[in-house]
């Protein structure tokens, strides 16, 4: 499954999958990924999730429109991933809210789950006040949800 997929990722049935190398700058003394790193790979995931369903940060901003900033999250690390790991974050869209949208970031090294986050990403208008999604961005992430069901 990693090794066909581009560098932004791919979304099938809903579900995007983002793959990430561990490189030495991500780990701690002992090689593992440092706890916070994950973070980093679950946002670049996020981001290119919203770049292919036609959602640009720079775009947005650019315009005045807003942009997504995360609201809540809930993270469970299960095992560690090391040095030179090849990974995938699988992402999908668990609830579309007015003025949110809530996804799953999974990090698999293969089969196995190394972490898992549930996420709240809010709209947030130029000022940092929760503004609503367009109906178009509302309707593309209740079909990639739809989808990954």
């Amino acid at each position: 499954m990693t090794d066909d997929l581009p560098t932004e990722g791919r979304i099938e049935r809903g579900r995007h999958y983002l793959p990430i190398r561990v490189y030495f700058e991500d780990t701690d003394l002992t090689g593992i990924v440092y706890h916070a790193n994950y973070l980093r790979y679950m946002e670049r995931a996020r981001t290119e999730m919203l770049r292919l369903t036609g959602v640009v940060h720079t775009e947005m901003m650019a315009e005045g429109t807003g942009y997504y900033a995360v609201h809540a999250m809930n993270i469970t690390w299960s095992r560690p991933a090391r040095l030179d790991d090849r990974l995938v974050v699988v992402s999908r869209v668990t609830q579309v809210r007015a003025a949110a949208t809530c996804l799953v970031h999974d990090v698999m090294r293969g089969d196995e789950l190394l972490c898992s986050a549930a996420v709240t990403a809010a709209f947030l208008d130029m000022d940092g006040r929760p503004r609503r999604q367009s109906k178009a961005w509302h309707e593309r992430f209740t079909l990639l949800m739809q989808q990954a069901a």
